[in-house]
């Protein structure tokens, strides 16, 4: 059967996050929403001030044509008006009647030429500005035009009154200064954008206080399958809201099915080894075999060991076991301390407490118990082994100084057929079985000479990215 793959994750993006889409995507609709509603009400705010600009130009325009008069075709006008800011110089608010003078031609066009007949006393001192509005007789206009250097809004009215002689056509201008309305637009921006800053920053903790909130059950998912990763645990728990209910109901039914099936493969294995290592000693023990007879014998006995090991390895389902290699590593060395008494070797070691090794108990020592044994009966007086956790990375590296591996045995020692027992003493006894439960982790052997001690140097690293 072909193995599948070993998946390695690639470079995480930042938007490949359910937490980071949702407030990106919630602060893009604060982002936009609230400026959207901003410069609505900014618009609907400056339509509503010219709206009432209108209304009130347009009651000065009556209360200066109810004291408007025309006799013998002349314009007759009070000294003083009711609203006071007309009597006022350069009050900012203005009246202005004009007439028809005669017809002009220009461009094959004939229009009317229009000349001031009077002005109210607050006019005094500017100069009249050129091209007032000038609408049709009965008609109105609302326009805005600069009057001494300033914006203004004018409001005009063309109205004719009737005599006994004709008709006296005249155009009512009210002038007022625009800073007034500009003030209040001002002023309504800025209580409006700053409201509406607030109200976005409010809206925004809101947003991830709430986004947080929800997706707390997703956080604690995820913690929850890294303590299952590093064997803190056996199952997850249930206490979760209903759409991630059946997730948890599946995965610990999946977890309990595997180690089920191991279990009882494992235990198969062993009954298996057992039935055939006890013919096999009735058989080495008969009287009368030949050196070759009993020499095959042994090879099946070898042969049955190694395969179980490696088929009893729990690599492929050592995503949801942690061991932490501190505790195995001082088994280990108290043990080999205790081996290799004469001549005394130094065991020296350098474990990182938190690194974790994702697989079987069992397959870790069955690796380092070898390694370590081979650097032990290779060694003269002195094996060091480092074991450090680096960037998701787990590396393990035993050095000793004794003659350490040619370099024409490094390059065979992983190759397919080559038998473990023929290498050097020290260094090829148990390879096979490691080299095996390596590729079965998709872990790397790197054979080298060690720069410290000066005799071999066996580096192994595990991916240990979830």
């Amino acid at each position: 059967m072909k193995s599948l793959p070993a998946m390695t994750p690639g470079k995480p993006s930042p938007l490949n996050s359910l937490k980071a889409r949702l407030i990106v995507s919630a602060l893009l609709l604060i982002l936009i929403l609230m400026p959207l509603i901003g410069f609505t009400l900014n618009d609907a705010f400056k339509q509503q001030v010219k709206t009432a600009a209108k209304s009130e130009l347009s009651a000065y325009i009556y209360s200066v044509l109810a004291v408007t008069e025309v006799e013998n075709n002349q314009l007759q006008m009070p000294e003083l008006l009711l609203e006071n800011q007309f009597n006022v110089i350069q009050s900012g608010l203005y009246a202005l009647i004009s007439t028809p003078e005669g017809d002009k031609t220009s461009s094959n066009k004939v229009t009317k030429e229009w000349k001031q007949v009077w002005h109210s006393d607050s006019f005094l001192g500017i100069d009249e500005p050129a091209n007032l509005p000038q609408p049709a007789i009965g008609q109105r206009e609302f326009a805005q035009i600069t009057l001494a250097g300033k914006a203004h809004i004018i409001y005009s009215l063309s109205v004719s009154f009737e005599q006994e002689g004709g008709s006296f056509p005249i155009t009512l201008h009210i002038i007022k200064d625009q800073a007034d309305f500009q003030l209040q637009i001002d002023k309504f921006n800025q209580t409006l954008w700053s409201w509406l800053l607030l109200l976005m920053v409010l809206l925004a903790l809101a947003q991830l206080a709430w986004l947080l909130w929800t997706l707390k059950p997703l956080a604690k998912f995820k913690q929850e399958l890294q303590d299952v990763e590093n064997g803190k645990t056996m199952q997850l728990s249930t206490d979760y809201p209903n759409e991630l209910q059946a997730v948890a109901y599946q995965l610990n039914t999946l977890l309990i099915t595997e180690q089920n099936q191991r279990k009882r493969y494992r235990n198969a294995l062993s009954d298996l080894a057992h039935s055939l290592k006890t013919p096999l000693a009735v058989i080495q023990s008969q009287k009368g075999l030949d050196s070759t007879s009993v020499e095959q014998v042994s090879n099946i006995n070898r042969i049955i060991g190694h395969q179980l090991k490696r088929a009893q390895s729990a690599a492929g389902s050592s995503w949801h076991l942690g061991v932490k290699l501190a505790p195995i590593c001082d088994k280990l060395i108290r043990t080999l301390g205790k081996i290799y008494r004469e001549p005394e070797l130094k065991l020296n070691s350098n474990v990182d407490k938190d690194a974790i090794f994702r697989g079987d108990e069992a397959d870790l020592t069955e690796v380092l118990g070898n390694l370590l044994d081979n650097a032990c009966k290779a060694a003269k007086e002195q094996v060091m082994l480092d074991i450090s956790l680096s960037h998701q990375e787990l590396s393990i590296s035993i050095e000793d100084d004794g003659p350490g591996v040619s370099e024409e045995l490094q390059s065979k020692i992983f190759e397919r057929g080559t038998r473990a027992d023929s290498y050097e003493q020290g260094h090829g006894i148990g390879l096979a079985i490691v080299r095996d439960l390596l590729d079965s982790y998709n872990g790397k052997l790197v054979i080298s000479r060690s720069k410290t001690l000066g005799g071999a140097r066996f580096c192994i690293t595990f991916n240990q990215k979830s």
